[in-house]
């Protein structure tokens, strides 16, 4: 059994994309982001390159004193900066779904996605980092996606949840321009052998199943709260509050001017 579980996890590609992101309609900058696609037998795990960097720093950095009174004190070693980033999900692709996964206080929360299935073959071609590929189009989440995927690459894989089509997505970017997710790196066959996915379980298992529009509210909680906590430190109570409101007119005028990428849900 332990070498099933072990060959499960085997790894058959590792691809790095960037994302390039307009989140906000004031700005025409571009957030940058790198993702890792690794794929194994049957499922593709995606995260954030930031986010396995702070996984494997929290792994190694932290420390643990045993007090005179018999509790634990859990830290961490002086000076060490743990990576950090907004865009801390987890998604696996597999051929019956999409799963998602984010931690949201102390709880690690999922919703499942269909697979996308209406993809829109066109008879177009181009080369992209020398690897030639195909056009396909697609509508998901409000959004219309125009991807390149490669059918020398057999794997029906790609970037966030995209995903279903005869070849990995190399490059996928909205009409807009708004988003755009493009395959920077991968890794060669030879430095595959016997390497194993570098998530860990904690990102993708014993999670909640809820929704969505669940999870994202969940997410806008968290969030008041942990301002709330914040301005709580504050002063005086009367300044926590002030804090607080203030908090609040920011992240409600920062919303006006939010664009997800998911437009939809």
């Amino acid at each position: 059994i332990v070498n099933i579980a072990h060959h499960k996890k085997m790894m058959r590609g590792e691809f790095i994309y960037q994302l390039k992101a307009k989140f906000d309609t004031r700005t025409d900058k571009r957030y940058e982001e790198l993702f890792s696609l690794q794929i194994t037998d049957n499922r593709a795990f995606f995260a954030s390159c930031v986010s396995l960097k702070g996984d494997s720093v929290m792994a190694t950095s932290g420390t643990r004193t045993n007090n005179p009174d018999g509790s634990i004190t859990l830290g961490w070693k002086e000076g060490v900066v743990i990576p950090k980033t907004g865009l801390s999900f987890t998604i696996i692709q597999s051929n019956e779904n999409t799963q998602y996964f984010r931690s949201v206080g102390m709880s690690l929360l999922t919703y499942k996605d269909p697979v996308l299935k209406n993809w829109k073959l066109v008879d177009e071609t181009k080369v992209i980092n020398t690897i030639n590929c195909k056009r396909a189009e697609i509508t998901s989440k409000g959004r219309n996606w125009i991807a390149w995927y490669s059918p020398e690459i057999p794997l029906p894989y790609g970037p966030y949840k995209f995903s279903g089509l005869p070849g990995l997505i190399i490059k996928i970017t909205d009409d807009k321009g708004e988003f755009d997710f493009e395959l920077v790196k991968s890794t060669p066959h030879y430095k595959l052998k016997g390497k194993l996915i570098n998530l860990k379980k904690r990102r993708y298992t014993e999670a909640i199943e809820t929704t969505q529009p669940k999870l994202q509210q969940a997410l806008r909680n968290a969030d008041a709260n942990a301002a709330a906590v914040l301005a709580s430190y504050g002063t005086t109570i009367i300044k926590g509050q002030e804090m607080t409101r203030q908090r609040e007119k920011e992240r409600e005028e920062n919303k006006k001017y939010e664009n997800p990428l998911e437009l939809t849900e």
